[in-house]
């Protein structure tokens, strides 16, 4: 455990993600979310030695200063940055690679009352967008990004972007996943909402039908007002 190198690591990389960070003395002072970093790192330490107990009242403290919710044998990887912390969460079996960053919100949590594995994984250079809920056991691959208020339940590829409740894949590779000329039309370069595109096209078929059965019963009263044929025997 270097303590001192983890500082300098996300100090630096705040001043790359945040454009609103100072100098490295006002983020050393002001960020909660590398306050509760920092402070998993000593209470990760103390979990893997046995001092269990200490390490779980150490990350309760923690949270009572942060706002942000860390267990202390969850793994975090090098780089980690919480973007104005309040109310994360971060379950015991949770694994986090390099440089990744998440949003004031965020869980990543289980499903139930399973046993063993039971938070989710992310790879290396992740993003998770405000209130976005990652649960169960999935894997989020490298440079995947979740959009905000998503809910994820199921392994996301590398770099791809998720949205939506449930969370549906919109990019892939750098390529749109929806109808490219509809979205280019609305002008969605970034993060498309799929339920929105399929409620607009439930909208169309309804007028679609209701233009249908206007004609239909316009013929049928133009029926009914015709005179009755004479019939001669």
């Amino acid at each position: 455990m270097n303590i001192f190198k983890t500082i300098g690591e996300d100090i630096q990389a705040v001043k790359e993600r945040d454009p609103a960070a100072q100098n490295s003395f006002v983020i050393w002072l002001t960020y909660p979310g590398l306050h509760a970093r920092w402070s998993h790192v000593v209470e990760h330490w103390l979990w893997n030695h046995g001092l269990r107990s200490l390490a779980r009242v150490s990350s309760q403290f923690t949270r009572w200063m942060t706002g942000v919710e860390i267990h202390p044998a969850a793994q975090i990887g090098r780089r980690f940055f919480i973007d104005h912390a309040m109310g994360v969460i971060i379950g015991e079996t949770t694994v986090i690679g390099d440089d990744c960053t998440l949003y004031q919100g965020v869980t990543l949590g289980g499903t139930g009352k399973e046993t063993g594995k039971r938070h989710p994984t992310l790879g290396n250079n992740v993003l998770v967008g405000v209130g976005a809920s990652v649960l169960g056991n999935i894997t989020l691959g490298d440079n995947a990004k979740v959009g905000g208020g998503a809910v994820v339940v199921s392994d996301v590829p590398p770099n791809s972007t998720v949205v939506g409740i449930p969370g549906h894949i919109v990019v892939r590779d750098g390529q749109r996943v929806a109808a490219d000329a509809q979205a280019a039309a609305k002008h969605q370069e970034s993060l498309p909402d799929p339920m929105e595109e399929v409620c607009e096209n439930l909208c169309e078929r309804i007028e679609a039908l209701e233009r249908q059965i206007e004609r239909l019963e316009k013929e049928r009263g133009r029926q009914a007002a015709a005179p009755a044929e004479v019939r001669h025997d």
